[in-house]
């Protein structure tokens, strides 16, 4: 069977007002050109196929036109939600993508619930992202144990889906991340050990990092990557695309990387006032969106002279002034997790509970803020 694994699509992300969706629209339509080109059984897709709970309708009618296209040349495949996906509308959206032939899981599930399924004559076991608190509490039921990790319930739920295929959403002990994923979700304590793997399965389709990489030899596990450089944070030369995997009945399984610079370049220059006037031509010629940090005070003068001259500059941020509390180095730009994440360090509070609780009442604020009639 020839698989292509895929990820971390983030439609509808927006960078700094500018809708990403166009771009990431672009690179599915080739992902459907290397389907049809390279004779693709089944199509996996591991998580984050949205940017965020509430998505523009375009967004959401470029997924649902993939997998529709998907169903044309008669492929099929198994997606799951990540931590960016609005899980509940993945799961409102399952029966219009099975029509598609797109199997959805947007919660995990036992194997005797349904998180197991069969395409093609393959077992599959399907597991979206899922908070410490909801797993812990799905899979460790005796009160006495609650105090046991986010990686030995891992543990435990991927033992019980072991399959020869497995999709999942979650970061393991040791990866390198592209920059722009949701830091609280890479460390601590949803970092999960390689060795939580199941030795049986013979591929594991991972997503949530956005820098393409495999992660274990035995079984073999990849993270596809993303389909394109979604923010500045992220290593312009990452390797991100997709995988086209080989599962031959007998065998080892044989991975080929495809290594595409999708979506428009994101760079960031950082330069002295001084040198702005003469580094303008190449500005002007840079083909994707710009980040310039400029080491000094410019004047908002300036500040409005380079954005009416580069209509593809994106920001202007500046070092060693009121912005970076006179420390000499830019402040980055935090989400709530991670400023109340900070803020809990400032005052020497790093309570995990504190700081799972606030994201998990960030969530549901999000999704009540989706509640019809809201």
């Amino acid at each position: 069977m020839r698989l292509l694994h895929t990820a971390d699509w983030h439609l509808g992300k927006v960078l700094k007002g500018v809708d990403r969706t166009p771009e990431i629209g672009e690179a599915l339509k080739t992902l459907l050109e290397m389907v049809a080109k390279e004779g693709v059984d089944l199509v996996v897709v591991s998580g984050d196929l949205f940017d965020r709970p509430q998505v523009s309708a375009e967004a959401e009618a470029m997924a649902v036109e993939f997998f529709l296209r998907l169903r044309e040349l008669g492929v099929p495949a198994l997606v799951i939600a990540g931590n960016h996906d609005p899980k509940e509308r993945l799961e409102a959206l399952a029966p219009l993508f099975a029509l598609a032939g797109a199997a959805v899981r947007g919660r995990p599930l036992f194997r005797e619930e349904g998180g197991v399924v069969e395409v093609g004559g393959l077992r599959a076991a399907l597991l979206p992202f899922v908070s410490e608190r909801i797993l812990v509490k799905k899979v460790l039921q005796e009160a006495e144990e609650r105090h046991r990790t986010y990686a030995e319930a891992m543990r435990r739920i991927l033992a019980n889906l072991e399959s020869p295929l497995m999709l999942g959403h979650f970061a393991l002990e040791g990866v390198r991340p592209g920059a722009g994923e949701f830091v609280f979700h890479l460390t601590g304590s949803y970092a999960v050990p390689p060795s939580t793997l199941p030795l049986g399965a013979r591929y594991v389709a991972l997503g949530h990092i956005h820098r393409q990489q495999q992660v274990s030899e035995a079984p073999v596990a990849w993270y596809a990557g993303s389909l394109i450089q979604l923010d500045f944070g992220e290593g312009e030369e990452a390797e991100r695309g997709a995988l086209l995997v080989e599962v031959p009945e007998r065998g080892p399984v044989r991975v080929h990387p495809i290594r595409e610079r999708w979506g428009k370049p994101l760079k960031t220059l950082r330069l002295k006032p001084e040198e702005l006037d003469g580094r303008l031509s190449e500005l002007e010629r840079f083909p994707g969106y710009l980040r310039v940090v400029v080491e000094g005070r410019l004047s908002p003068a300036v500040k409005e002279r380079l954005f009416q001259g580069l209509p593809h500059l994106l920001a202007v941020e500046t070092t060693g002034g009121p912005e970076d509390g006179g420390n000499g180095t830019l402040a980055p730009e935090l989400g709530l997790v991670e400023a109340y994440e900070r803020y809990l360090k400032e005052r020497g509070r790093e309570e995990e509970g504190l700081l799972e609780r606030f994201n998990q009442v960030l969530k549901e604020v999000e999704l009540e803020a989706l509640a019809p009639g809201a």
